[in-house]
């Protein structure tokens, strides 16, 4: 039986790790253009598109078996 991740779980990866990516776009376009409210909307515009991206690319990794080893439950 393979164990795949819920679709709670993935909604859960995506969100804590855009929080962190978001913070680090808007830091990294601040050095660029040294512009506190332009590094937010940079920040925040790469969010919201790569919250999608990343959601859709989660889910199609489980659909993938590389990578994973198949663990059997039960006495069978």
């Amino acid at each position: 039986m393979i164990n795949l991740d819920s679709r709670k779980r993935s909604i859960a990866k995506t969100a804590t790790w855009r929080i962190i990516a978001t913070f680090i776009t808007a830091i990294v376009a601040f050095l660029f253009t040294g512009k506190a409210a332009l590094s937010i909307g940079i920040g925040l515009a790469d969010t919201i598109i790569k919250l999608f991206g990343y959601y859709f690319h989660e889910r199609a990794w489980n659909k993938v078996d590389f990578g994973r080893h198949k663990h059997l439950t039960g006495g069978r």
